[in-house]
């Protein structure tokens, strides 16, 4: 059995402890024996070993060989630039690796430092740190829960666990044994570690401390909770390595073939330097097919994503994230502030003579019955909202104040008619409150309470302005109406009165022989935007998934009411869950809408399902059970008023704490990969042409079109421009209509590889055509003209990389400044390659002048002509057909 479903006398003896504690010579024993409290620190990868595993790309790898070619041969600025680039990837990726590493830091810096322990009878304030199994620890309000234990006193306690089951409000809690099973969130004689005392006092036997804490798990889930590369990382890293080995493969090959021409046709040649041109070829290619400035370029564009998002409340913390929730597929959201407005709010009402469905909107309209259900909830409640707007006390109460507020009755003016001269607070044991008043030249006790408890001290009920015996067929007529309100998932308070002497005291005794005066019935609502939001999701092909630490019913009743369930689709309680098989949670998992009364095992086990059917997994959170999932999830949402746990293990951070931000992350999202698409579309693109320029002239046994120090100013420098520029495009029509992308769809799919070979292949085309002519003068014209040719293509082919579907005239010239901006800067950055300190540099001889700039500009021009042409044939852009489908 559970320590919640035994006595308290029972815990103590299985501990060996007693009331007054432990000996201090036994807790220092069992200190030695078992451990600190405290979560241990899991062993980390050092900053070097995270240098050193960016380098075993195989991309990487051809890189750092042509560099060390490059400096053998007296290249050496060539090999410095490469380096550098390799060197400054290496930085970023690791900053990035150890920023991630924050959340199991945050989890261990909630434990409280100290702790109230008896120690053989005597209180003592010990470190946190050296609590026990069987210590006995005193609880004050303002107390933080140093280790999980089973209550053995409790004077009124309520205790804040929100940071472990995602409820807004405080616990009761109370000693006697619950025999049977129960969610974390129901153990009431149970205290965890983190939690925080917010009213009354406790004592507590230690159960559990450090690892077996319930925290202590959670941070066990988070070590083992895998932190999930994106779509995008994953592609890309799989594209990169078989990109490396082809490259290796074809400079192995050049190299091969070149040799073999040599040794087989030696004409006289000088064979050393015959075989140096062959592997120069080869460095050529290598250089010519990486684009260098990929990882940097990818990095901008998701930066300027992150700061749109920042517009729409969304703190991007992990930058890929970006990108992900553009192929989300799933949105496992929490209920309270995020789908609603974490505002309890008065929604309906009940007295006996009601007439209509809402309060009139003036005070004077209101029946007897109305006037006195407004002043016993204003008056009989503690709760207050200060001039700034600020509410002070339990949200429940200040729901009643604000309701009254609504109604034109400034609860102030309320309480200043009328003064509380005595009061009997709310307890646990009794579940009512009271305060007393003189109304009207009569003194009167106002209670306010559950509706059955108060419903059971009343003998006479407030009708039609008098006072009425409370008849079994009334009293009927009120049970229907509350569980009316309950099956709406309303709370329900119910109000009475009794009038009492003058001047006597008053005590709990005076509680009975009420006069029942009506009920307020209350939720937190949904936000107005979203039922919209839901939609739009639904529209985008997206399922939303309602995860919750509250009850079934009022999970329900908000899911139903938002449009998020449908006539199909079901809720289950955590509790359901585990008793499912993995089978069939994947049978029932696409008809499950909402989970209630989830612990932080189930969350991590919902994205986990989701996964396994291959969906892009978006979780949102904001308590520490939450951190698991979030970080197991594809990307971890986490609320901006949630635990600092929360936001180390999420990848984006909502500042609004609302789900209308995350469909509007999601749309920008999928705008930033379409661009990312653009942009690296365009690199390989410019890179394809280039390398099949080299190897025609190879094949044709032409000096090397290209020297490798202007292809990497192209790579590094005049492309990165205008890759950026593209990572600016605004969305493209019917963003939010298009279903979630594919897991498995590859980054050149969707027309994209299309549209690549094709531009690729009028570049190379353009540069042949451009290197032949220079060739009829001189080989040094030659590598000039193929140069020239190259650089403005590439720099022009910018306009047809906007769309792949769309002329640059019907995605609008001038709708993106960044595009032209970039464009002309690129021209700029060839003008000082050409200028006489920095032609030798760039291989371009002094005899190269306005003629056959003329030429290479021309057919440059042309390439991108023939580009525009393309998009207008049948064969181009992305054919794929359907919009999104998804459920509600």
């Amino acid at each position: 059995m559970e320590f919640y479903q035994r006595p308290a006398q029972e815990v103590l003896q299985e501990f060996n402890s007693s009331a007054q504690g432990l000996s201090g010579e036994e807790a220092q024993q069992r200190l030695q024996a078992n451990g600190y409290n405290e979560l241990n620190e899991a062993e980390r990868d050092s900053v070097f070993k995270l240098i050193l595993e960016t380098f075993k790309d195989p991309m990487v790898i051809v890189l750092l060989l042509a560099a060390a070619v490059q400096l053998v041969l007296g290249e050496v600025m060539e090999a410095i630039i490469i380096f550098a680039v390799l060197v400054l990837n290496a930085i970023v990726s690791v900053v990035q690796t150890k920023k991630a590493e924050g959340a199991l830091d945050a989890l261990r810096q909630m434990s409280a430092p100290s702790a109230k322990v008896l120690r053989g009878g005597v209180t003592q304030t010990i470190a946190a740190r050296e609590l026990v199994t069987g210590d006995v620890v005193v609880l004050e309000a303002g107390d933080f829960v140093s280790a999980d234990g089973r209550l053995l006193e409790s004077g009124s306690l309520r205790v804040d666990e929100g940071m472990l089951t995602g409820e807004s409000e405080a616990v009761e809690k109370h000693i006697e044994a619950i025999p049977e099973d129960a969610p974390l969130g129901d153990r009431k004689n149970m205290v965890y570690s983190g939690a925080l005392v917010v009213y009354g006092r406790g004592t507590f036997v230690v159960t559990a401390t450090a690892e077996k804490t319930e925290i202590g798990k959670i941070a066990g889930l988070l070590a083992s909770a895998q932190a999930k590369q994106t779509p995008l990382q994953r592609k890309l890293a799989d594209f990169s390595k078989k990109l490396g080995w082809v490259i290796l493969a074809l400079c192995v090959v050049i190299f091969g073939v070149e040799a073999a021409r040599v040794w087989l046709q030696p004409d006289g040649q000088d064979m050393t330097n015959a075989l140096l041109k062959a592997f120069m070829f080869a460095v050529a290619v290598a250089v010519a097919a990486i684009p260098e400035a990929l990882s940097s370029i990818v990095t901008i564009v998701l930066a300027v994503g992150t700061n749109k998002m920042a517009r729409h409340h969304a703190i991007i913390r992990k930058l890929p994230a970006v990108e992900t929730l553009g192929s989300t597929s799933v949105i496992c959201t929490d209920k309270t502030g995020t789908l609603t407005q974490n505002k309890m709010t008065v929604v309906d009402y009940y007295t006996p003579d009601k007439t209509a469905d809402e309060f009139p909107e003036n005070p004077a309209d209101w029946s007897a019955g109305e006037q006195r259900l407004i002043q016993v909830a204003v008056l009989c409640n503690d709760s207050q909202i200060n001039e700034d707007g600020a509410k002070v006390g339990d949200p429940t109460e200040v729901a009643l104040i604000a309701f009254s507020n609504k109604l034109a009755l400034n609860y102030r003016q309320l309480r200043e008619k009328f003064g509380r001269e005595a009061e009997l607070p709310f307890d646990s044991d009794r579940k009512l409150m009271s305060t007393v008043h003189t109304i009207d030249g009569e003194r009167r006790l106002l209670t306010k309470g559950g509706p059955d408890v108060v419903l059971s001290r009343c003998t006479r009920i407030f009708l039609n302005g008098q006072e009425q015996p409370l008849t079994p067929e009334l009293k009927e007529q009120l049970h229907d109406q509350n569980e009316d309100f309950s099956d709406r998932a309303l709370r329900v308070l119910a109000f009475a009165y009794k009038s009492v002497q003058a001047g006597a005291a008053v005590s709990f005794e005076d509680e009975h022989d009420l006069v029942l005066v009506g009920l307020l019935a209350m939720i937190d609502p949904p936000r107005e935007a979203v039922y919209a939001s839901i939609e739009d999701a639904r529209k985008a092909g997206i399922r939303t998934v309602m995860i919750t630490g509250d009850h079934k019913t009022t999970a329900q009743a908000i899911g139903r009411d938002i449009g998020l369930m449908d006539e199909n689709d079901i809720a289950v309680t955590g509790r359901e869950l585990d008793a499912m098989s993995e089978e069939e949670l994947d049978q029932k998992l696409e008809d499950i809408a909402v989970y209630a009364r989830v612990s932080p095992e189930n969350k991590i086990r919902i994205v986990r399902a989701w996964q396994k059917k291959g969906k892009i997994t978006a979780m949102t959170g904001d308590g520490v059970n939450d951190a698991p999932a979030l970080k197991q999830a594809d990307i971890g949402v986490a609320m901006g008023s949630g635990t600092d746990v929360a936001k180390d293990a999420a990848a984006m951070i909502l500042t609004d704490d609302n789900f209308v931000s995350i469909v509007r992350a999601v749309s920008v999202g999928r705008t930033v990969f379409d661009n990312i698409k653009k942009a690296i579309a365009y690199l390989f693109a410019g890179n394809l042409g280039a390398i099949i320029a080299i190897l025609f002239a190879l094949a044709l046994d032409w000096v090397n079109p290209f020297t490798p120090i202007q292809l990497l100013f192209i790579n590094l420098l005049n492309d990165s421009l205008p890759a950026i520029a593209l990572g600016m495009e605004k969305a493209e029509p019917h963003v939010m209509r298009r279903k979630p992308r594919d897991i498995n769809e590859g980054i050149f799919a969707g027309g994209t590889l299309k549209s690549v070979l094709m531009r690729g292949l009028l570049i190379g085309a353009a540069v042949i055509f451009s290197q032949w002519l220079g060739l009829q003068e001189s080989a040094e014209i030659s590598v000039a003209m193929a140069f020239t040719t190259l650089i403005l293509a590439r720099t022009l082919q910018t306009f047809a990389a906007r769309s792949n579907t769309q002329t640059v005239f019907g995605a609008g010239f001038f709708q993106n400044k960044y595009v032209l901006w970039a464009v002309l800067l690129c021209f700029g950055l060839y003008g000082l390659t050409v200028l006489p300190a920095t032609r030798a540099v760039f291989s371009i001889p002094a005899s190269f002048g306005w003629a056959e700039w003329k030429w290479a500009a021309g057919l440059a021009l042309l390439a991108v002509t023939l580009m525009e042409v393309w998009k207008l044939t049948p064969w181009a852009g992305d054919k794929r057909k359907g919009t999104a489908k998804g459920k509600k």
